[in-house]
C-alpha cells in the first residue's frame, strides 16, 4: 500500500488537535445524556432500563452502521469521508435537541449514532495511519485529551445549559460546536487518500473478508468488546445512582464530570508518555487491574450522606483510571491492524466497541432495579460484571500482535 507523506510536526499537530475537537463534540453528545438520566426518566416517565434503551440507541445504532460503512471506508479520502459523516452528525445532534417526545428523540439518538460511531472509527484510523508506532501512544494521548475536556467544560457546561435552558439546549449548543469544528477540518485536514489505490483491487465484500480472516484481528475485537463493556455497566447510571442513593444534589451533580475530567486532563499526557516508554500491553494490563478499584468502590463502599469530597475522590479516580487504559488500548488495537485495510478494520471495530457499549448500558439496566423508596439495588453487581470484563481483557491483550512493534516495544 502507498505510505501516507509524513506531516511537519506542526502540521501533525494540527491534525491531532483537529481530530481531538471532532472527538470532543462527539463525546460531549454522548456523555451529556447519562447525567440526564433522572430528568429524562421523569419528564417521559420511562423506567431506568428504557433509560438505558435512549443510551444503547446510540451505540447500537452506530454499531450497525460502522458495519455497513467498513464495506467501503477505504474507497474514499480520510478527509471528504469525514467533513461528510462530521455533517450530518451535527444535523442529528440538532434533531436531538428539537426532539418532542421519547420516540422522536430515540429516532434522533439513532441518526447520531449512525454517524457519530464511524467518525470515532475514522479518528483512530487518520491516526493510525499518519502517526509512527513508536509516537502513537503520545498521539493517542492528544486525541483522548478531547475526552478530559468534554468532562471538565463541555459536560457540566451542558448541565448548567440544561438548568437555565431545559434539556434541549445542550444539543443545540453541541451541533453549533460541529458547525465550527468542521470549518477548522476543512482548512487543516490533508486529503489522505494513499489507501484508496490498495482498496481498488478489493471487492466490496473482499475488505471484509481479509479483516475477518486474520485470527489476530479477531482477538483485536474481542479485546475492544472486553475493553468497553468494562465501564459501561455502570457509566450511564452513575447519576441516577448518586442522586438517588448517596444524596448527591442536582447541582453537585457537574462536580463529578468537572473534577474527573480535570484529572484526566493532566493524566492523559501522562498516561501517552507511559504508553509509549514502558510499552502499550503492560501499561495497560496495570490500568485494567487497577480498575477495579474505584468500581468497586463506587457501587459497594459509598454510603447515602457520604462527603462530597469522598464522592469526587472516588468518581475521579474511576474517570481518571477509566480514561487512561483507552489510550494504550486505543493505540493496541490499532496496531492490531494490518496497514493495507486498517480502514475497513477501525470501522468494524467501531462497531464492535459501540454494540459492546450499547450491550453493557442494556445489561447495566436490567441488573440493577428500585425498590419501594426508589433507591437502585444491585447497581454492586453491574459493577462485578464490569471488572470481570476488564479483568479478562487483561489476559486476552497479551495474545495480540502489534503490527510495528519490535520485541520491546509491546
Amino acid at each position: 500500500m502507498p505510505s501516507t507523506p509524513a506531516l511537519t510536526p506542526r502540521r501533525e499537530l494540527w491534525l491531532l488537535l483537529t481530530l481531538a475537537g471532532v472527538q470532543f463534540t462527539h463525546i460531549v453528545d454522548f456523555m451529556i445524556m447519562m447525567p440526564l438520566g433522572p430528568e429524562f426518566t421523569q419528564m417521559f416517565a420511562i423506567s431506568d432500563a428504557q433509560f438505558g434503551l435512549l443510551v444503547s440507541a446510540y451505540t447500537l445504532s452506530a454499531g450497525v452502521s460502522g458495519l455497513l460503512a467498513s464495506t467501503c471506508i477505504d474507497r474514499f479520502g480520510r478527509k471528504r469521508l469525514l467533513l461528510v459523516l462530521y455533517t450530518l452528525f451535527g444535523l442529528a445532534t440538532l434533531a436531538c435537541g428539537l426532539a418532542p417526545t421519547y420516540a422522536t428523540l430515540i429516532a434522533a439518538r439513532i441518526l447520531a449514532g449512525a454517524f457519530g460511531g464511524v467518525l470515532q472509527a475514522l479518528v483512530q484510523t487518520i491516526v493510525a495511519d499518519v502517526v509512527a508506532f513508536e509516537r502513537r501512544g503520545r498521539a493517542t494521548g492528544i486525541v483522548m485529551t478531547s475526552f478530559s475536556v468534554a468532562t471538565v467544560a463541555g459536560v457540566p457546561l451542558g448541565l448548567v445549559l440544561a438548568q437555565f435552558g431545559g434539556w434541549h439546549l445542550p444539543f443545540i449548543a453541541t451541533a453549533a460546536m460541529v458547525g465550527g469544528v468542521a470549518m477548522v477540518a476543512a482548512r487543516t485536514l490533508p486529503a489522505l487518500t494513499a489507501h484508496v489505490h490498495a482498496a481498488r483491487g478489493r471487492t466490496v465484500w473482499g475488505g471484509i473478508a481479509q479483516v475477518l480472516v486474520d485470527p489476530n484481528h479477531r482477538r483485536a475485537f474481542v479485546f475492544t468488546a472486553l475493553l468497553m463493556f468494562a465501564g459501561f455497566t455502570v457509566i450511564p447510571y452513575i447519576t441516577i445512582y448518586m442522586r438517588s442513593n448517596i444524596g448527591v444534589r442536582a447541582d453537585q451533580v457537574p462536580l463529578i464530570y468537572l473534577c474527573g475530567g480535570v484529572a484526566t486532563l493532566f493524566t492523559a499526557r501522562v498516561f501517552g508518555g507511559l504508553t509509549d516508554r514502558l510499552g502499550k500491553v503492560p501499561t495497560y494490563r496495570g490500568l485494567a487491574l487497577a480498575l477495579a478499584l474505584p468500581l468497586l468502590a463506587l457501587t459497594v463502599a459509598l454510603v447515602h450522606g457520604a462527603p462530597l469530597w469522598v464522592v469526587l475522590l472516588v468518581t475521579t479516580l474511576m474517570f481518571t483510571i477509566m480514561g487512561g487504559r483507552m489510550i494504550p488500548g486505543m493505540a493496541i488495537v490499532a496496531s492490531a491492524a494490518q496497514p493495507a485495510v486498517r480502514g475497513t478494520f477501525m470501522t468494524l471495530n467501531g462497531s464492535v466497541q459501540s454494540a459492546a457499549m450499547g450491550l453493557a448500558s442494556f445489561v447495566g439496566g436490567l441488573l440493577i432495579s428500585r425498590d419501594a423508596q426508589g433507591l437502585v439495588q444491585n447497581y454492586w453487581l453491574a459493577a462485578l460484571v464490569g471488572v470481570a470484563a476488564s479483568l479478562l481483557s487483561a489476559l486476552v491483550v497479551g495474545r495480540l500482535h502489534l503490527h510495528g512493534a519490535g520485541p520491546s516495544a509491546r
